[in-house]
């Protein structure tokens, strides 16, 4: 009878390691945790949205592409905001600035209407170290997380965000 349990605990602890999650940025992988400063120096961190569809979305205030890209973001986040997903209860937006000044940074957050409460910068510009953990080498770049902060889809623009959510809601 010892055997017999002893062999089934180490069935369950050889199971438990195989389905332990790889940190990464590739789909599949466990989403690398971010802690950063929000606009009004609060600390907040990426695990915070944990639950939520969350895009992780490396952007800047300098940055054309980006700055033409946030009203795609904006209507995806109004739209899906307060769905239900297969994988996740409502959608969120966790901003990562590369920017350098404060005041470029919140400038463009109210210009162009980035309501979503996650936002953080180290105003490291291309030194940033969220942007080092992700490896990111150009913006606008991003990462859908399902609720468990599994990375799910990688760099959707434009059309290719709504569809994403479409394909993710619970039906």
């Amino acid at each position: 009878m010892k055997k017999t349990g002893l062999a089934v605990l180490l069935m369950l602890f050889i199971s438990s390691l195989s389905m332990a999650q790889t940190i990464g940025t590739n789909i599949g992988n466990k989403a690398p945790e971010l802690t950063g400063t929000s606009p009004d120096g609060k600390t907040v961190k990426l695990s915070d949205a944990k639950g939520q569809l969350v895009l992780l979305d490396f952007w800047a205030a300098w940055c054309g592409p980006c700055r033409r890209e946030n009203p795609n973001v904006v209507n995806a986040y109004n739209k899906y905001k307060d769905k239900k997903f297969t994988n996740a209860t409502g959608f969120t937006i966790f901003g990562a600035s590369l920017d350098k000044t404060a005041d470029a940074w919140k400038q463009a957050i109210a210009q162009d209407k980035l309501a979503w409460p996650y936002h953080i910068s180290d105003l490291q510009g291309w030194n940033s170290k969220h942007a080092a953990i992700y490896g990111v080498r150009s913006i606008p770049t991003n990462y859908l997380l399902d609720g468990n902060g599994v990375i799910i889809e990688r760099n959707l623009r434009g059309p290719a965000l709504e569809a994403a959510l479409e394909k993710y809601l619970k039906k």
